[in-house]
């Protein structure tokens, strides 16, 4: 990777983080609510992640572009987008275990260590 696309999977990432971070500003989680903004970042980070993955997938994104925009842009909006398209994208090579495992071993374990976090926290 050069300098060129170093800095500009920085630069998307630091802005994509800003974003995120005025979206969960502006929507706030309420008593008894849900976090929409987190709930729209993630999903506007895996819809758009998607869609980079599909371009990529036809050449109509170079390797460096889809590089910047997935790593920089959907990897500062949100891990989730990553997440997503890291799935996917195994399950499109034909590694349905490893995408299934991905999938459920995430979920999992993400929530059993962030409740486990909680807890000895507490």
């Amino acid at each position: 990777m050069n300098a060129l696309v170093f800095a500009a999977v920085v630069a998307g990432g630091g802005a994509a983080a800003v974003v995120r971070y005025f979206v969960s500003r502006a929507l706030p989680v309420g008593p008894g609510r849900l976090p929409i903004g987190v709930l729209i970042v993630n999903v506007a980070g895996a819809l758009l992640g998607g869609v980079i993955l599909g371009l990529a997938e036809r050449a109509v994104l170079s390797s460096d572009l889809r590089l910047v925009l997935l790593t920089g842009v959907c990897g500062g909006l949100t891990t989730f987008s990553t997440w997503s398209v890291e799935t996917i994208d195994l399950a499109l090579k034909g590694r349905w275990r490893s995408a299934v495992l991905n999938l459920v071993g995430t979920l999992l374990l993400g929530i059993a260590v962030c409740a486990a976090g909680y807890l000895l926290a507490r």
